[in-house]
């Protein structure tokens, strides 16, 4: 049964991607209504591993989903979507971006290169305290560094967490067949390994159907997805604005990730698979958001890409969050001979003044700081 039902999804996924975007938008609306129909006051079995055991209430109001389901065993506590809602509502959505690079950080941080990672990671949350409440990880960096580079890696997310941050970690990973299942358990399966995240960022040019091991996580453990859709960089027009029977490589994409919203829909009817939509190119974003209502957008490129905070957050809607991520604007320094303590308050400045530029609606009334 669970083989023709991911058989299904497969076809009705791949059908959409041969769609046009209006055609895919009002099938998606068809679907949801039939949906919600049929499964009015019923309780309905959730995917789930053999031994754990839970429920997925459908109450029948129109297109929300009340979602009883608290993973035992450390597998599950929160849906990635609720997680992103509850905390814009509290800390804003602001990303703090982590790309460790010794030649733009503070020397006092790079005398010794075993030490390099965790001190340049930790002087970073030390600066962002109370200002944000996600943190994106670049894994190139760490890799860079070789495997204590990764042994780093992992310390750093178990540092975040401990501070309440939430951790992206921006891998692009996606691949075919059991590979793809090893790097699915490698970040997003519950104690899988030290390296598991609350959220991973996905490359799905290999086809759709090399995504489905992460999409399982996202049903099944509630975690988050972004999938490479529009990217921040001026050479992503080459592929991702190519037409392809009347519609664009991004726009296709955008329905698949649709699908998969609908599917990983949590309690705040927002999904759990969402988008890389950089901040570079907000006109495209409000294109895409019509195709992708329930998605978390993530928009990378501020500062030194240039992106537009302003009209990038202006994209988010009640079922549809916008994370703006800002790296290297926040973190890269000229003066390295400047003090770790004058390095924190860069940071906290910095922060503030990006902060500052989001549209009033990113940034909550009670943020502290």
């Amino acid at each position: 049964m669970a083989r023709r039902r991911a058989a299904h999804r497969r076809r009705r996924r791949d059908e959409i991607c041969r769609r046009p975007p209006a055609q895919a938008a009002a099938a998606r609306r068809r679907r949801l209504i039939r949906r919600s129909a049929a499964s009015r006051d019923r309780l309905l079995p959730f995917p789930h591993p053999p031994s754990a055991r839970s429920t997925l209430i459908v109450c029948g109001f129109g297109d929300e989903v009340a979602d009883n389901r608290r993973w035992i065993g450390g597998k599950r506590d929160m849906h990635w979507g609720d997680t992103v809602k509850s905390k814009i509502e509290t800390v804003g959505s602001l990303v703090l971006g982590i790309d460790p690079a010794p030649d733009h950080a503070p020397l006092s941080l790079c005398d010794r290169s075993d030490l390099f990672l965790e001190r340049y990671v930790t002087a970073l949350l030390d600066g962002a305290e109370g200002k944000v409440g996600f943190v994106k990880f670049q894994s190139a960096y760490f890799e860079a560094f070789g495997s204590g580079g990764m042994v780093s890696l992992a310390r750093c997310i178990a540092i975040a967490r401990e501070r309440g941050m939430s951790v992206i970690l921006d891998a692009k990973r996606g691949d075919i067949g059991s590979t793809a299942d090893a790097y699915a358990r490698a970040y997003l399966v519950p104690s899988g390994s030290d390296l598991e995240v609350d959220c991973l960022t996905v490359n799905p040019f290999l086809g759709p159907e090399t995504l489905e091991p992460f999409v399982n996580c996202a049903r099944d453990y509630g975690k988050g997805l972004f999938v490479l859709v529009k990217t921040s960089n001026p050479g992503s027009g080459w592929l991702q604005d190519q037409i392809v029977d009347g519609t664009s490589v991004s726009e296709r994409l955008a329905e698949a990730v649709a699908v998969w919203a609908d599917e990983t829909i949590g309690d705040h009817g927002i999904g759990a698979v969402g988008a890389v939509v950089g901040a570079t190119y907000p006109s495209q974003g409000q294109r895409l958001r019509t195709v992708m209502p329930r998605s978390i957008f993530l928009a990378p490129g501020l500062g030194f890409q240039g992106g537009d905070p302003r009209a990038t957050s202006a994209l988010a809607t009640p079922t549809g969050p916008v994370l703006v991520s800002a790296s290297r604007g926040v973190a890269a320094v000229e003066d390295r001979e400047m003090p770790l303590d004058a390095y924190r308050a860069l940071i906290r400045s910095r922060l503030d003044g990006f902060r500052q530029t989001l549209s009033p609606a990113a940034i909550p009334a009670s943020l502290p700081g």
